[in-house]
């Protein structure tokens, strides 16, 4: 593509630009070869301004910077306010813009991203879309190959993927937005058909000022929504109340409570799942999930709205619901030949923390013990470490306290924070999260539950700055 076509949107005189073609779209250096555009992109870390030379060293045919650079006179250096902005209205274009011809769903909220693209898309399966998932646990689709990246792509990454999509001719995309992506401009040249806000509480303060601006950069996937388009909005969550009243979208109100569009009554909850009727206009229609837990309700019934607002068939939605019976890493229980019981889950926030140990502590038996092991991520908000410390104590019997991503922190100070405002005993620390687990697995009596919090089905640990092997799953497994 032209350089001029690819930058057109972007505010630029290009009158006095060569006639130069661009074959690709680079932010790493070492990935320029000739003919790439290369986007200089200041993170938190590095400054990728630092790396133009290597850039043109390597063949780039032109850079987009937000500053003059010295010494740039061999290839054009063209300057923007914001290199993020840029680069998506320049991954958009240089796609065609993909996202015009699309059906995409994008799903955003502190807790139940995952859960509720999950039980969308068993539904939209069962529905006969050619359908699509994009979140943490990767790119779902027939015939597309999984990986595990960001909850939500970079702008390259992603309007390439819109547009093998259109060429394997899908027509419905559910993509789990992050609040970094909405802060750091990756979706910002997306045309979403449908937003859907789960839940806000506490999570990346380490990254966003405080909750006001975490609400904030939220709300803006509902800003970006037109008139025609639609907002499932959780009213359940004040938050919720204050998206659903700024946004132009036409408002599908969810609660579990009666004053909104959808909601819930007669529900049954039990460690064989859930079962309830969701309301809608004169529409009464059951659903039986076996996701257990009265949050993994407020999940279902959002994925059930969203189909609703496309005129899904009930019948069609009660099918994909209890089709989908397993998420990942998601309230995954295994069962031990003990007749022990081991449930992974991937919840790292206190909210999740609290809504996971609360469900799983009505349900087990009296006489049971409930173990769980956790860690809080390093390099991120410290904050929360006593509270969820202070969480699972209130909950369980037994504590295993281990690593969870500890980065370029200290595990021993990481697990010092967790346990500071603890006024119990009935912990053990660890700096080997797998030799804690498998302790832990060996400790279990018959009927004795393990819950394994904060990974799901990552596959590694990140210390001092590398991504080293390992999975919760893997080690459960030799036990089974």
């Amino acid at each position: 593509m032209k350089l001029e076509k690819l930058i057109k949107n972007l505010s630029i005189d290009t009158a006095s630009l060569p006639s130069i073609n661009v074959d690709n779209i680079c932010t790493h250096s070492p990935e320029v070869n000739k003919g790439s555009l290369f986007v200089a992109i200041k993170g938190f870390t590095t400054d990728g301004h630092d790396y133009i030379q290597q850039a043109i060293n390597n063949g780039a045919s032109a850079i987009i910077s937000d500053r003059h650079i010295a010494n740039v006179v061999s290839i054009p250096n063209i300057k923007v306010g914001n290199t993020r902005s840029a680069l998506s209205k320049i991954a958009s274009t240089f796609y065609n813009n993909p996202s015009k011809d699309l059906n995409i769903i994008g799903i955003t909220g502190t807790n139940g991203k995952t859960t509720t693209a999950s039980i969308l898309y068993s539904i939209f399966k069962a529905n006969g879309f050619k359908c699509a998932q994009l979140g943490t646990l990767g790119t779902i689709a027939d015939g597309f190959k999984t990986t595990k990246t960001l909850t939500t792509l970079d702008p390259v990454s992603l309007h390439r993927t819109f547009r093998e999509f259109i060429k394997m001719d899908i027509s419905h995309v559910i993509m789990e937005v992050s609040s970094h992506a909405l802060d750091q401009f990756r979706v910002a040249d997306v045309e979403f058909n449908v937003g859907v806000f789960t839940n806000l509480s506490n999570e990346h303060l380490d990254y966003h000022k405080n909750m006001e601006d975490y609400f904030e950069t939220k709300s803006k996937l509902f800003q970006m929504l037109k008139p025609s388009n639609t907002a499932v909005i959780n009213c359940d969550d004040k938050m919720g109340l204050k998206i659903a009243k700024d946004s132009k979208a036409k408002i599908v109100s969810v609660s579990k409570q009666t004053n909104a569009d959808i909601y819930l009554t007669n529900l049954i909850s039990c460690f064989d799942g859930v079962e309830f009727i969701v309301n809608y206009g004169n529409k009464k229609i059951p659903i039986a999930s076996s996701l257990i837990g009265e949050y993994n309700v407020e999940n279902i019934l959002c994925a059930v709205s969203i189909a609703l607002s496309l005129d899904i068939e009930p019948d069609i939605i009660q099918k994909g619901v209890s089709e989908c019976d397993i998420i990942p890493g998601r309230m995954e229980i295994i069962k031990l030949k003990n007749k022990s019981t081991i449930i992974v889950d991937y919840a790292h926030t206190p909210d999740a923390y609290k809504k996971v140990l609360q469900t799983i502590k009505r349900m087990k038996p009296e006489d049971s013990k409930l173990n769980v092991l956790f860690g809080c991520g390093g390099n991120r908000d410290r904050e929360k470490r006593p509270e969820m410390g202070k969480i699972v104590e209130d909950y369980s019997d037994i504590m295993w306290i281990v690593p969870d991503n500890p980065r370029t922190e200290n595990i021993i100070d990481i697990n010092n924070q967790i346990i500071k405002d603890l006024k119990e005993s009935n912990f053990q620390l660890f700096e080997d999260r797998g030799k804690a687990l498998k302790m832990a697995i060996k400790s279990l009596n018959s009927g004795d539950i393990l819950v394994v919090l904060g990974k799901g089905r990552e596959d590694y640990q990140e210390i001092n700055g590398k991504k080293i092997n390992y999975s919760d799953i893997e080690i459960i497994q030799g036990f089974v």
